[in-house]
C-alpha cells in the first residue's frame, strides 16, 4: 500500500470526527433521487449550499499559501485559457478529503449504471479508498483535487479532465465567490457534442457555496435506436469584473 494511500487513510479517520455536521453532512441531506435524475437527463446537476460562506471563505483563502499544495498552473502559458490554478498535495484538506469520500459514495450508482449502459466493462467500488488504491496501482498517484482563481477577462476553454487510464466519469466543482457581488460574468459553461448533431451549450447558474456535479468525457443517451455516448466539455466564460474562485473535485488521481 502506498505512503500517499495511508496518508489519505489516516486524512479521512480525522473529517468524520471535525467537519461532522457541516459539508461532509450538508451532502447526505441533499435530494440525490433529484440530483441523480439531472445527471442522467441532462449530464449535470446542480448541488445547492453545501458549503457554508465561512467554508467558501475558508477554503479561498488557501490559494496564496506555498504549501498544501502540488503545483501551480498558469492557464495562458499552456493555451488553456487565462486564470490559473493549483493542485492539493496530500494528505489533503479535510473537509476536501471528506467532501471527495462523501460525494463518490453518492455518485458511483451512477458511474457503474452509465457504464453498462455505455458497454463499459469498468465497475467502480463502493468506497472511495479503493477506487484510490486502484489509481495508485497504476502509477495514477498525484491528487487532482484543485482551486482555481480568475481575475478580470479570465477564462477556462473547454476541456475534459482525463489524467489516465483510470477515470471516475464524473467530477465536482464548488463556487466558493458570489456571483454579482464578487464578480460578474464567470458562467460555468457545459457543452455535448451528440453524434451527427451540432453542439448543445449549457449554461449553469450557481450561487456561492452551490456545486456542479457533472460529466467528465461522456455519458449515455437514449435514442430512438438504443443507447449511445454523447461527449462533454466543461468550462469558464470570460469574467467581466471582480475575482472568482472555486473548488474542483476530481475523484481519480493523476499519472
Amino acid at each position: 500500500m502506498s505512503s500517499l494511500f495511508l496518508k489519505e487513510e489516516v486524512s479521512m479517520v480525522e473529517v468524520g470526527k471535525t467537519v461532522e455536521g457541516s459539508a461532509v453532512s450538508q451532502v447526505a441531506q441533499l435530494n440525490w433521487q433529484r440530483i441523480v435524475q439531472d445527471l442522467n437527463e441532462q449530464g449535470s446537476a446542480v448541488l445547492k449550499g453545501v458549503l457554508s460562506s465561512d467554508e467558501c471563505r475558508s477554503l479561498a483563502s488557501l490559494y496564496p499559501k506555498e504549501t498544501g499544495f502540488r503545483s501551480r498552473v498558469v492557464m495562458a502559458r499552456h493555451g488553456f485559457g487565462r486564470g490559473e490554478y493549483k493542485y492539493f498535495s496530500y494528505p489533503l484538506p479535510e473537509i476536501i478529503q471528506g467532501l471527495r469520500t462523501a460525494l463518490y459514495r453518492e455518485l458511483v450508482p451512477v458511474a457503474n449504471s452509465w457504464n453498462q449502459s455505455m458497454g463499459i466493462e469498468v465497475r467502480y467500488p463502493d468506497e472511495h479508498a479503493a477506487f484510490i488504491q486502484r489509481c495508485h496501482d497504476a502509477g495514477q498517484s498525484r491528487p487532482t483535487p484543485l482551486l482555481l482563481q480568475y481575475g478580470p477577462g479570465d477564462y477556462n476553454c473547454l476541456h475534459q479532465d482525463l489524467y489516465g487510464e483510470h477515470v471516475f466519469p464524473i467530477q465536482v466543482a464548488f463556487l466558493l465567490s458570489e456571483p454579482g457581488r464578487d464578480f460578474e460574468g464567470g458562467e460555468f459553461v457545459l457543452t455535448e457534442q451528440r453524434p451527427r448533431m451540432q453542439s448543445r451549450p449549457e449554461v449553469v447558474p450557481l450561487r456561492r457555496g452551490d456545486a456542479v456535479a457533472f460529466a467528465v468525457h461522456h455519458r449515455p443517451v437514449q435514442g430512438t435506436r438504443g443507447m449511445y455516448r454523447v461527449n462533454l466539455r466543461h468550462g469558464v466564460s470570460r469574467l467581466r469584473s471582480g475575482q472568482r474562485n472555486t473548488l474542483g473535485i476530481i475523484f481519480h488521481d493523476a499519472s
